[in-house]
């Protein structure tokens, strides 16, 4: 008896999945909408990592119109051995975009007077500060301008006898302890984050479809009248939500592990490497955020009253998993608390196999085991409340 009644509901449960499955997948352009930032996330962290790797080590030509250049010969060449040129050299594919700019370095005619007898000269830097386009060129020139300085002060002070060493009696030798694979923060930070959204965001509109859509569709209605438990009609929404999460987290996965390998890291003298081990630890524990996820958007679904209400109303949950790790990432002092929290516990772990640390697999079961836990409870609590008719009718 016992056999045979696993058996129906088991054969039950698989139909449901099944109608589930059909539904997540009959429509392949909702799908690909669905998979989107799966599959545009690895290619957004690998433009922007390059574009940062060009801020942070190249140094592309800046162009600047300098008055008085006659006058300070030798700050001229340091300039132009720091690629700072004189706008008269700029090309003229590009001359519209730093005559925009307009960087100008005024210097004055008593310079090579000033300069004879060692009195302080000031040049004057005219742009518009507020241009972010303006800023690194601006920041470049600063130390152009402060590394000669200190050139022409340390030799005046060797032409009088006096050692520059005594100009820092104490120096601080830092050594890194990171490992290798923790260099590049940068990748790891925005692949994290994007995981967790991959989780939220991939299966969303699946849960909102198969709850509100489903409910405005009457179809809810005929499945709640036909003989099975509204146990096995969430389960069966939630696997069939979910699945479309694991893909996207999978997408991710994958993707990024072949687009970081056309960003050339060694140029900041880092390494970045996705290997099976590390994407099993990944997966492993970004499945219970999948169903977690799914739960809760099903949950809050249920309890609009309309179709749109739920897109609006659910979609503010993508918020949860950008927030979250951005908050945790900032605090210098983290609670013990925080490493059994869904999210804020699995993005602790992700950060620490990014940084290179040893896995700490009690806190991978901790933080799982709690996220199960209040998806079970979630679910538990749905198939009570389709009982109701105020929620099957969306009653008010």
């Amino acid at each position: 008896m016992i056999t045979s009644n696993f058996n129906l509901n088991l054969i039950q449960l698989k139909a449901l999945l099944l109608k589930e499955y059909r539904e997540a997948f009959r429509d392949k352009r909702a799908l690909m909408v669905a998979l989107g930032m799966a599959i545009l996330a690895p290619i957004g962290i690998m433009v922007m990592s390059k574009i940062m790797i060009e801020k942070l080590v190249d140094e592309p030509p800046v162009y600047v119109k300098f008055v008085g250049a006659e006058h300070a010969p030798k700050l001229i060449t340091h300039f132009a051995d720091k690629n700072l040129f004189d706008f008269a050299d700029v090309p003229e594919d590009e001359r519209s975009t730093w005559e925009q700019r307009n960087i100008a370095i005024e210097i004055p005619e008593d310079y090579a007077a000033d300069m004879a007898e060692g009195k302080p000269i000031k040049l004057h830097l005219q742009a518009d500060f507020t241009d972010k386009a303006v800023q690194p060129p601006v920041r470049r020139i600063n130390n152009a301008v402060r590394d000669f300085s200190m050139s022409i002060g340390y030799k005046r002070l060797l032409l009088r006898g006096v050692d520059i060493r005594l100009l820092s009696p104490v120096k601080l030798v830092e050594q890194d302890t990171a490992k290798p694979d923790a260099t590049f923060m940068l990748i790891s930070m925005m692949l994290g984050i994007y995981l967790m959204l991959a989780a939220f965001m991939s299966g969303l509109s699946v849960a909102i479809d198969s709850s509100a859509g489903e409910r405005e569709r009457n179809v809810l209605e005929m499945l709640l009248c036909q003989p099975v438990s509204t146990l096995k009609i969430v389960l069966a929404k939630l696997i069939g939500a979910s699945t479309v999460s694991v893909i996207g987290v999978l997408l991710i996965l994958v993707l990024t592990s072949i687009s970081v390998g056309f960003v050339d890291l060694t140029k900041i003298g880092a390494t970045f490497s996705l290997d099976f081990s590390t994407a099993l630890v990944l997966l492993l524990l970004l499945l219970p955020i999948c169903f977690f996820a799914t739960a809760c958007q099903l949950f809050v679904a249920f309890q609009t009253k309309s179709f749109k209400e739920a897109q609006s109303t659910v979609g503010m949950l993508i918020g949860i998993p950008a927030f979250i790790p951005f908050v945790v990432s900032m605090m210098d002092d983290r609670p013990e608390w925080l490493n059994w929290l869904p999210i804020s516990g699995q993005s602790m772990i992700i950060e620490n196999i990014f940084k290179g640390i040893e896995v700490d697999w009690l806190a991978v079961f901790a933080t799982s085991g709690v996220t199960i836990a209040i998806t079970v409870a979630l679910v538990l609590a749905l198939a009570k409340k389709l009982k109701s008719e105020k929620v099957v009718m969306a009653l008010s």
